[in-house]
């Protein structure tokens, strides 16, 4: 499950760095260039519920085994690509396969390791995993670029899907499937994957269409109707529902997912601005600039580590208002950046004191948002989580990013760029602060992450036997 989500953090990013070359070897206008993001967020996003929905019904393994060859095979189309259309084509299918493995990998974790040491030390290899595919992915996606051709951004996908699915089909035990709680739900399925999909799309078109134009108001007045009409069938269906309402009441779930949504929001803005920073203002080469966010994964790793330790002793609230505080600490000092500055003095520091926080809150985060939640739910809880950090990374970016836009103006030189920059990473110490806020307020006051309740099955018997 770490290879998996290591895989599909890594896609979020890799190709980033790759974009220049890949508009010059295909031909892609200005516009155009934009979709080979847009196209991967806007499938995997608006198809992540629905992803959960149906690892539950019909079986997480699955699941998983659909999407990894799935996400594998639109990655070698999108390397032997000949044209823009063929290229984006194959990111939208790369979306459709992560919104499949997304939630089935969590949904597994989750079931596998209910509650215990086992799964405070289960989380926070999957935190380390995830948050640095999102940070390698710039340094393997500037080496490759660099050295190889911006094809091997995508071919890089092939060997990891394929250790993926060798050691889900010898590590991952044969589905057992709850019995049906009904008829499916279709019309929620179409009005939630309908009303996510518009919402994604309305916020990643912001880059072409401002926020208060007549297209994006209108395409997210459509999408917010279409989530409200969701909400209203789910709470009167007789069939088996998209999502039980009854899963916000649960504290847990809720407070991880609201902050997940801001951190998501925060990280992926971060990313942003310290990658053109380094690029634009600092003048690093791709691969150069890849390499200098190497401090920053094993930062993660590092929090991560110490998140696994100290869940053993303190309570997983706890931790996220610590992480929380570190992190928003970092990204204070980040905001500090200068035109004239360096990589040593303005990044390095801060970079390490963000990661470290981010590594020590994230295994919590989604531990909660998995906490007490019914085997049969697993998915479409872990769907749930990974739907609203998809949604905080698109709105997070396309908003601050038209804020930097603004304090940046039409003259771009290096001043401007960075003042554009650091007021980007001055918002996102507010946001964070209010994501503390939600955590100190809403999560439970629970013991320690280790001795949190399982869920309403343990499934460790799931798993195979070592003769």
């Amino acid at each position: 499950m770490a290879v998996v989500q290591f895989m599909v953090s890594l896609d979020l990013s890799v190709v980033n760095v790759a974009l220049p070359e890949i508009g010059a070897g295909l031909g892609f206008s200005e516009v155009g260039l934009t979709w080979v993001i847009h196209a991967y967020a806007l499938t995997f996003g608006g198809l992540l519920l629905l992803g959960g929905k149906i690892a539950d019904r019909y079986g997480q393994r699955r699941m998983l085994m659909i999407g990894l060859p799935l996400f594998g095979l639109a990655s070698l189309l999108g390397g032997f690509a000949q044209d823009p259309g063929q290229l984006v084509a194959a990111r939208a299918v790369q979306g459709v396969g992560a919104a499949a493995l997304a939630p089935a990998a969590l949904a597994l974790l989750a079931s596998t390791f209910p509650g215990g040491k086992e799964r405070v030390k289960a989380f926070g290899v999957w935190s380390a995993m995830n948050a640095a595919g999102g940070a390698l992915g710039v340094l393997i996606g500037g080496l490759l670029t660099e050295y190889a051709g911006w094809e091997w951004v995508m071919f890089v996908n092939a060997p990891i899907v394929a250790l993926a699915l060798a050691l889900a089909w010898r590590g991952v035990a044969a589905d057992r499937i709850a019995a049906r709680r009904g008829a499916p739900d279709v019309l929620g399925a179409v009005l939630a994957t309908a009303g996510m999909t518009l919402l994604v799309f309305g916020i990643v078109r912001t880059d072409q269409h401002a926020w208060t134009s007549s297209t994006t108001v209108t395409t997210l007045a459509i999408a917010v109707a279409l989530l409200v009409a969701f909400v209203l069938v789910e709470r009167r269906t007789t069939r088996d529902p998209m999502i039980r309402l009854g899963l916000f009441t649960n504290r847990s779930v809720a407070g991880a997912n609201a902050w997940t949504f801001l951190l998501g929001g925060a990280t992926a803005s971060a990313f942003y601005f310290v990658s053109l920073y380094l690029q634009r203002v600092l003048g690093s080469g791709p691969a150069e600039a890849g390499l200098q966010f190497l401090p920053f994964a094993f930062g993660v790793v590092i929090g991560s580590v110490l998140a696994v330790k100290l869940g053993y002793r303190f309570p997983a609230r706890t931790l996220l208002i610590v992480g929380g505080t570190v992190t928003a600490l970092g990204f204070l000092w980040l905001s500090q950046i200068s035109a004239d500055g360096s990589f040593a003095v303005d990044v390095l520091g801060p970079s390490i004191v963000t990661s470290v926080g981010i590594g020590l809150g994230l295994a919590p985060a989604v531990s909660l948002a998995t906490v007490g939640v019914a085997p049969h739910e697993a998915g479409s809880a872990s769907g749930l989580l990974n739907a609203t950090r998809q949604i905080g990374c698109s709105l997070g970016l396309a908003a601050l990013g038209t804020i930097a836009h603004h304090r940046t103006g039409d003259v771009a030189t290096a001043e401007a760029l960075n003042d554009g920059y650091a007021l980007g990473m001055s918002i996102i110490v507010g946001i964070l602060a209010v994501g503390i806020l939600i955590v100190f307020t809403v999560l439970p006051r629970t013991g320690p992450a280790a001795a949190a309740a399982p869920a309403e099955q343990d499934n460790r018997d799931l798993l195979p036997d070592r003769d």
